[in-house]
């Protein structure tokens, strides 16, 4: 091996290891292409890997953490629902304003009414907000298209963004997400027509995930059993919005097919929790659907740590529940809110993030791991959940090459 770079002189954290943050206080990288090769304290540089440095990058003792893991958003839509947001203040429910036809379904109809090239443009600037702040893998649901049609060209637009971007994109096929008028009043017609799209939509390479809205507004447990039945057979690994409003029984019933992951989980029993134990399947939090939705009933973060289920935090970005773009400030609401450490908020934005999207090789700063990473503005990695409102991000690594933030 030789062409390598070395990243010298910074304030690792690098998550991998026994020690709270993987700290190494003057640390250095080793990289080769897109992956790192050594990372560790500068002082025990493999003398082996010294005459095969070519470019030497001095970080001027910067803070320096995996690039961050955005596991789930709804970035490709058309529209917005601000006037829904003046409703919930003056007091209507998110069940409310959704079974008078609002909701999911106006997105629907505004995501239907956009060309192509606006629905790039527009995802193109909202991901790059999140680019900014130093994410380098993103997960993009379908869900407002909702007609064989349009999911596919939300999808379509979602992989387009991976394409013109130095940015990971993971595309997740959630035609489960409402039920759209043409179907009103036969969900179980609408189910069958969602798993007959999902074999053309993977065959043309647009689906690397299936996700559902497991809920009394959404779809019943048996409703979404069939959808994941019809993932099963495709070899598409599944994931689920699980108990955000009430507890259906849906991480349970996830954790049957091996979930990758269950999100928002505000109402989540013990059952749930050790099922999702069981089968590896991680929790993603999303405190951006609790704080915008004024939400008084937390994830039980106590219980999902007390076993052991890993914690990812995202930004669950979409027009009506979480409008906001800024990983960074889900860190802050993950601690402030639900009371995670500053060292859990970090691991769930990198790697427990990327564990929820079935990625193995980032997450952490280690030897053979993706040369993904970020060099911040910051003396130490608690100040990423301390500060909000403010951008500390100084350069971006994605698959060693540095990119304009």
């Amino acid at each position: 091996m030789n062409a390598l770079t070395l990243w010298r002189h910074a304030r690792l954290a690098t998550l991998a290891g026994p020690n709270p943050w993987g700290w190494v206080p003057d640390g250095a990288l080793l990289t080769h292409k897109e992956r790192i090769v050594w990372a560790g304290p500068l002082a025990e540089l493999p003398a082996a890997h010294t005459t095969q440095i070519q470019k030497d990058i001095d970080l001027g003792g910067a803070l320096v953490t995996p690039g961050l893991v955005d596991c789930h958003t709804h970035l490709v839509y058309g529209g917005q629902r601000a006037a829904e947001f003046e409703q919930r203040l003056q007091g209507a429910s998110y069940e409310e304003i959704a079974r008078a036809g609002g909701g999911i379904r106006s997105t629907v109809a505004a995501t239907r009414a956009a060309s192509d090239e606006a629905l790039l443009a527009s995802a193109t600037r909202r991901v790059q907000s999140l680019m900014a702040e130093g994410v380098t893998t993103v997960e993009i649901k379908s869900g407002y298209g909702l007609s064989a049609h349009d999911e596919a060209r939300c999808l379509r637009v979602a992989r387009a963004l991976g394409d013109a971007l130095p940015l990971n994109v993971r595309t997740t096929y959630l035609g489960a997400h409402a039920v759209p008028p043409e179907f009103a009043g036969r969900t179980d017609d609408y189910v069958d027509a969602v798993c007959a799209w999902m074999p053309l939509l993977h065959a043309e390479g647009l689906v690397d995930a299936v996700d559902a809205f497991c809920e009394n507004i959404g779809f019943t447990p048996a409703q979404t059993r069939r959808v994941f039945e019809a993932a099963r057979a495709l070899g598409l690994p599944v994931k689920l919005h699980a108990e955000q409003l009430s507890d259906q029984g849906g991480a349970a019933l996830a954790a049957e097919f091996g979930a990758l992951s269950c999100d928002h989980l505000e109402h989540l029993s013990e059952d749930g929790i050790r099922a999702m134990k069981a089968a590896g399947t991680v929790a993603v939090l999303l405190p951006g659907a609790y704080y915008f939705l004024r939400d008084t009933k937390l994830p039980p973060i106590d219980t999902l740590r007390a076993h052991g289920v890993p914690m990812a935090v995202a930004t669950d970005h979409n027009p009506g529940t979480s409008p906001g773009l800024s990983l960074l400030l889900m860190l802050n609401m993950a601690c402030t809110l639900f009371r995670l450490t500053p060292e859990e908020a970090l691991r769930g934005a990198t790697v427990h993030g990327a564990r929820a999207l079935g990625l193995h090789d980032r997450g952490t700063l280690a030897a053979g791991q993706r040369a993904d990473f970020c060099v911040w503005d910051l003396e130490h990695p608690n100040e990423l959940a301390y500060w909000f409102g403010h951008n500390p991000c100084r350069r971006v690594i994605h698959g060693g090459l540095e990119r304009t933030v």
